[in-house]
């Protein structure tokens, strides 16, 4: 073997070596979603400084943003948000409303969008956006399966994100998971949302999250609802439902009884 050869394989070794034992540093660098029992899954909370992948159906391409926004809020800590989409995306899944960040609580000046021509151009923009660490989160989104992004790009994309320090969240619209190198995996379908408790506006955002992947935990499927208030994750509260008032004038049983005997 040459030593052009060893020297690549001993330098692509070190990087599988960084990724696989990145979970040392990630320990103390984690943000807490809000919800119990997801947040268990993930020893604590979402890892900052790794790849996450959000899939969805085709048809579950609001939910999936919605929930990719609330990560994005979660992990950011108030810096700047930079979301790179294809260009055509706007044509499949419609433009994303800086109106809906706010009602979700998230601040829409922190969001700067990225159109991309391609997908080689969506994956470049990115690697270079998680080597700055003045950025809170960088979000791809790419639509359908696309070879592009194999093992070596994910690969590229994580060693940035250790690299810097900012976290990655790739949002996968009508794709098939692939191998990556991704921290976790989700498959994101909407949830069902009661009214609130003054029966007058919509209830709170509800995602169906199953966690498919998790590098150093267990996987599980939760009923997640967001908090705009507070942004953070929470278990699904109880709306109370109203029941019928009881009559005020209700003659006794036992006198009904008494009578019929």
């Amino acid at each position: 073997m040459s030593g052009a050869r060893i020297s690549a394989l001993a330098t692509l070794r070190g990087q599988i070596e960084r990724i696989e034992t990145a979970e040392v540093v990630r320990q103390h660098d984690r943000v807490a979603l809000g919800h119990n029992e997801a947040d268990a899954a993930l020893k604590g909370g979402l890892a900052r400084a790794a790849i996450h992948e959000v899939f969805c159906e085709g048809r579950q391409g609001a939910a999936a943003t919605g929930f990719v926004m609330g990560l994005a809020g979660r992990v950011s800590a108030q810096r700047p948000l930079l979301w790179v989409r294809q260009d055509f995306s706007e044509i499949e899944t419609g433009a994303l409303s800086m109106s809906g960040l706010a009602e979700l609580g998230l601040d829409p000046r922190r969001v700067v969008m990225v159109r991309a021509a391609d997908v080689e151009s969506a994956l470049r923009s990115s690697a270079d956006a998680l080597a700055c660490d003045a950025l809170g989160a960088v979000v791809l989104e790419l639509w359908g399966d696309v070879r592009q992004f194999d093992l070596v790009a994910s690969r590229k994309l994580t060693l940035a994100a250790q690299g810097s320090g900012v976290t990655g969240l790739m949002l996968r619209m009508a794709a098939q998971p692939l191998p990556s190198t991704a921290e976790t995996r989700w498959m994101l379908r909407g949830a069902h949302s009661p009214p609130d408790a003054a029966w007058s506006a919509w209830g709170a955002p509800r995602f169906d999250a199953e966690l498919l992947r998790n590098r150093h935990g267990p996987c599980g499927r939760w009923i997640m609802e967001w908090k705009c208030d507070e942004c953070q994750f929470s278990e699904p509260s109880t709306y109370p439902q109203p029941v019928a008032a009881a009559p005020a004038h209700r003659p006794d049983t036992a006198v009904l009884q008494r009578r019929a005997g």
